[in-house]
């Protein structure tokens, strides 16, 4: 693959670079938003690998523009920020993927290969549904037979990441990664009390088919109630 960096700690650069060309990649390498800027949009990219926290031009608004210039390329941030909201930011300007610094090669060629699997944004679906559940992505909705379902900011992710995932396994340590950006495990009860929360209103309080479904030992799984 042919992929553009934007990052200005040259450590951290050095480290991705030298990573992706041992593997066969085509790296570029810029320091600050503004070179990012221009390189995405002048040359073609299969990947871009772009810093939160930039000089001049933020990674945010770098992701914004060029989406808005028609780049395609799946963005991966990566970022020192840990917290849930500023994950959400950079997925909500575009990007398509999150890595927490500090954080180790494999898990980033794992996740950009990943990304490469993906089909490209224009063919990639807005709206998911599973039996008479529709999620929209776009709109940020969910509808169950029609009607709507009303989600706080948290369960519609929640639901998003089951969705994305739908008719296979997803583990409890996959959703404290996915929807709460938790590295480790809290030891707390939040997966389940916000699966008990947004099952119960999927199910309209009961009215309506469990969607949700409990795979014991394992973790969860969303699926049409006949499968």
């Amino acid at each position: 693959m042919k992929i553009l960096i934007i990052e200005d700690d040259e450590e951290t650069a050095t480290y991705i670079v030298r990573g992706l060309r041992e593997h066969g990649h085509v790296a570029d390498h810029v320091t600050n938003g503004q070179d990012g800027l221009f390189m995405a949009t002048s040359e073609i990219y299969d990947m871009i690998v772009l810093d939160r926290m930039l000089p001049g031009v933020d990674g945010i608004e770098v992701v914004r523009r060029i989406r808005a210039a028609g780049v395609k390329a799946p963005v991966l941030f990566l970022t020192a920020l840990r917290g849930v909201g500023d994950r959400v930011q950079g997925l909500e300007a575009g990007g398509d993927d999150y890595l927490v610094k500090p954080f180790a090669f494999a898990e980033l060629l794992a996740r950009l290969n990943a990304l490469a699997r993906r089909p490209p944004l224009s063919q990639a679906p807005t709206v998911l549904r599973i039996a008479d559940l529709e999620v929209d992505l776009m709109k940020r909705t969910a509808f169950r037979k029609g009607e709507r379902v009303d989600l706080q900011p948290r369960e519609f992710l929640l639901l998003e990441f089951l969705a994305r995932h739908a008719d296979r396994v997803v583990t409890r340590t996959m959703l404290l990664e996915g929807v709460w950006a938790f590295h480790f495990d809290p030891k707390s009860n939040i997966v389940e009390t916000h699966m008990s929360r947004l099952r119960n209103k999927l199910s309209r309080g009961g009215k309506d088919a469990e969607l949700i479904h409990t795979v014991r030992g394992s973790g969860y799984i969303l699926r049409a109630p006949d499968a």
